[in-house]
């Protein structure tokens, strides 16, 4: 049974306060799936308490055991019908992530956060996981103009790194969600030290979002389908762009750059 006959078959068993939360969920599915209970929380006024009620008067475990749910239902409804073949399914949905990406991008925030790259005194990356990938692939990135920077995904690394940081010093922290608890316990301390943080995520008011400096936003909503080729493309969209940004702010001559790079890497050749 989906979530919308689910509630409407215990909806007379609720109380006034479960019934606010089950209209709203009823109204706002990718909210709730994406969101946390804070969010519900601040949009209705209801306690965690409610919350955790109203899910298990549904048979839920719990509130994220609901959210699963939901998001079992909208990744069924978004497979039942496709007129294309899946390959260009595929294609069509990474082209309009790049595209969806570059509509959030605020040009005042991404200046910013270029200065910021341009101006500390070290630059670290932070994340897990598939993000964690992400962290290294930008660092590979970053030494093609000359940058040399440590991405550090292993969350007891991080943590001393965060403790030794300055207000010279700069972080950017990966995470589709905003809410992978190592990544936010690291930039947190991080923050706590003085450094500036930046943040790649997809909600603006995410927890990694509300501790950061400057926030950059993907465009990729990721629950059930976690780690996902379009949640790391929409990443990796975020960082070419500061790359190409911190080329044209500071003038950096990447030819010389890269000439130096493909003759040590030719070096490596065989013949």
């Amino acid at each position: 049974m989906n979530i919308d006959n689910l509630i409407k078959s215990k909806y007379e068993t609720l109380t006034k306060s479960e019934k606010k939360v089950a209209q709203y969920i009823t109204n706002n599915k990718k909210s709730v799936i994406y969101g946390t209970m804070e969010t519900i929380k601040k949009d209705i006024a209801v306690g965690d308490a409610t919350i955790v009620r109203f899910s298990k008067k549904l048979g839920f475990s719990g509130f994220n055991d609901l959210k699963i749910d939901l998001a079992k239902d909208e990744l069924t409804e978004n497979n039942i019908d496709s007129s294309h073949d899946y390959y260009d399914d595929i294609a069509d949905h990474l082209m309009s992530t790049i595209k969806d990406t570059a509509s959030l991008i605020d040009p005042n925030d991404l200046e910013k956060a270029i200065e910021l790259i341009s101006n500390c005194r070290k630059l670290y990356l932070f994340g897990v996981g598939h993000s964690g990938e992400t962290a290294l692939d930008f660092s590979k990135m970053l030494l093609r103009i000359g940058l040399i920077v440590h991405a550090e995904t292993d969350s007891h690394f991080q943590a001393q790194m965060a403790s030794m940081l300055s207000k010279d010093d700069l972080v950017i922290g990966i995470s589709l969600s905003g809410e992978t608890k190592d990544t936010y316990t690291s930039l947190k301390m991080a923050k706590e030290n003085g450094a500036k943080v930046i943040s790649i995520t997809n909600n603006n008011l995410s927890s990694i979002a509300q501790i950061s400096d400057i926030t950059l936003r993907t465009s990729v909503e990721e629950f059930l389908n976690g780690g996902s080729l379009a949640g790391q493309l929409s990443q990796l969209y975020l960082c070419e762009v500061l790359i190409h940004g911190y080329e044209k702010q500071n003038e950096i001559d990447t030819v010389s750059i890269r000439e130096k790079a493909l003759r040590a890497i030719m070096k490596k050749r065989i013949k």
